[in-house]
């Protein structure tokens, strides 16, 4: 009853300045949609504008948009762009000619458009309502109406505190963050009970308090899935950055029982990007969390079970099964699995950088601390895309940005488009033959000394806030003696086990391994872990697809 009162009242829109096919439109969303929704039509941006501030207030939903491009005054693009501002959880969609294509690909970064559409869409059955049974289907599950956030209580300077809050931003948990020396976040410690000695304290949407909870418990407190719904897979995941989230959506999608595990939050470090601007199909770029909620969506959309905050500690083989355990002791099995661990960054061994990590020091972008740097003098250490990029994210609102670079260039590991965005960028500064020699600070970072590596002459800096991007390390600890791996941790496949033509030891099939297969039969790898790859979002999701064909080959051989 309740969600029939609610479709009762939502609206689908669409604008068009061409009478007919607006009626057309129209007169073929009320057939499929009369029943449920609410069909309004409007011929022109201003009036369907208009149309939208009143059903704003009267308090009435809408799902979805869909805007021809062509229309005079204001063209659809346009219109879509302001009302996002009005509806920014409806889902858009951009009705266009086939030599309008370039604009509706532009539009998707404009306004991250959901759709679009090439008129005639006849028959609708075929090219319309299955385009719109899907962006309802995801509307309906999103956060369209205003609810209950999860809150956050913790003191600024607060590894924790920090942590939290990163984990909560990076798996699309809305939450509102309080300091616990400020009135509201003392009046929310007492109405939980809480001393406000051990922190951070977290409200659950439902008022649930839950004090210093760790990644697991907080996953499951605020809705993400965290155990599996069957013992047994045709295929797991291990790792959710491009390449796994690759792998699954392309398992799942080819009918293969499918569960994708994360010990942290999809999206791996390309998540964590600010914005990702050489990635095919996105001309003026996308930021990682974006990249990552469509492809987390479509993973799901195709039955795809994720999991989140769940560490694997161990792979054994049993048979026919490759059995994955967990931190708990409890354990999943499937025919096959796909190793997407991805790398994490490596640590600043300079002194007093542990002490204040989390308070000053971040590793990665950390994006919920972008706000706080606002007019602040900011440090980025290392010399590869992923700090160019946090530089001219953080450029926008720093006074400062300053990257620390070991090499004489930047242009040994950056693209050149970023290297030529930072020379453009008036307030960011490049040192290079120069690393972090030092860390200094009472309960957050202060200063830094610096060290020029040609000559060993050090200089101290004020400095609140350093980022730190150094390079990778593979996640491949809990892989000893089990999965082959290089001097450096990443994990052998394919050609890289069998350098003189013999195949590895152990290996009992009369063939050699696959070109993603490690030396345990049925299990691949993709991605950044895997040895020589080669570090990109695009090859990673590549190689998710790929290890996802080699799956469908030795299952059919198996």
């Amino acid at each position: 009853m309740a969600q029939a009162a609610e479709t009762a009242r939502t609206v689908i829109l669409t604008v068009d300045d061409d009478p007919g096919v607006s009626r057309a439109v129209a007169r073929d969303l009320r057939r499929r949609y009369g029943a449920s929704y609410r069909i309004v039509r409007a011929e022109s941006g201003e009036s369907a504008l208009e149309a939208l501030r009143e059903l704003k207030l009267r308090g009435d939903l809408v799902a979805v948009i869909l805007a021809d491009y062509r229309m005079p005054r204001m063209n659809g693009i346009e219109f879509l762009e302001q009302a996002l501002d009005v509806y920014p959880g409806a889902r858009r969609v951009l009705l266009t000619a086939y030599a309008d294509t370039h604009a509706a690909i532009d539009a998707i970064n404009v306004v991250d458009l959901d759709h679009y559409l090439l008129k005639p869409w006849d028959p609708p059955e075929e090219k319309l309502y299955p385009v719109l049974d899907d962006l309802l289907a995801a509307w309906r599950t999103s956060d369209h109406r205003p609810v209950p956030s999860t809150k956050v209580v913790g003191h600024r300077w607060s590894a924790r505190s920090s942590q939290v809050r990163e984990f909560l931003a990076r798996n699309q948990v809305p939450y509102r963050w309080y300091s616990a020396d400020e009135p509201e976040g003392r009046r929310l410690l007492a109405a939980a009970g809480a001393d406000g000695q051990r922190l951070p304290l977290v409200i659950t949407a439902q008022g649930e308090p839950l004090v210093e909870p760790d990644a697991p418990e907080l996953a499951a407190r605020v809705g993400l899935a965290t155990t599996p719904t069957a013992d047994f897979y045709d295929l797991v995941v291990i790792g959710g950055g491009p390449a796994g989230l690759g792998a699954a959506v392309y398992g799942a999608s080819e009918g293969l029982r499918t569960v994708l595990v994360e010990r942290s939050a999809t999206g791996g470090q390309a998540g964590q990007s600010s914005r990702i601007e050489n990635y095919l199909g996105f001309p003026d770029g996308v930021s990682g969390a974006q990249l990552t909620d469509r492809a987390r969506r479509q993973a799901a959309k195709f039955g795809a079970e994720i999991l989140t905050a769940r560490e694997v500690t161990g792979l054994e083989v049993n048979g026919s099964a490759r059995v994955v355990r967990f931190s708990d002791g409890t354990a999943v099995a499937a025919h096959s699995v796909i190793l997407a661990t991805g790398v994490s960054y490596r640590q600043l061994g300079a002194p007093g950088c542990d002490d204040l990590t989390g308070c000053g020091v971040f590793y990665g972008s950390a994006l919920t601390e972008a706000a706080s740097c606002q007019g602040q003098d900011v440090y980025i250490v290392g010399g590869a895309n992923s700090a160019g990029q946090a530089a001219m994210y953080l450029a926008r609102g720093a006074k400062s940005v300053t990257l620390l670079v070991r090499g004489a260039d930047l242009s040994a590991s950056m693209s050149y488009y970023l290297i030529q965005q930072i020379e453009e960028a008036p307030n960011i500064s490049v040192r290079c033959h120069t690393v972090v020699e030092a860390a200094h600070g009472d309960g957050r970072l202060e200063r830094l000394t610096l060290r020029d590596v040609r000559d060993g002459e050090t200089d101290v800096v004020d400095a609140q806030w350093m980022f730190v991007f150094i390079g990778a390390a593979p996640l491949t600890d809990w892989l000893d003696g089990t999965v082959l791996r290089d001097e450096r941790g990443f994990i052998l496949a394919g050609p890289d086990l069998t350098p003189d033509g013999r195949p590895p030891a152990g290996w009992e099939l009369d063939r050699p391994p696959y070109h993603l297969e490690t030396n345990i039969p049925g299990v691949f790898v993709a991605g950044d872990a895997r040895a020589e790859s080669a570090k990109r979002v695009a090859s990673a999701v590549g190689e998710g697809a790929m290890a996802l064909m080699l799956v469908h080959r030795y299952l059919e051989q198996s």
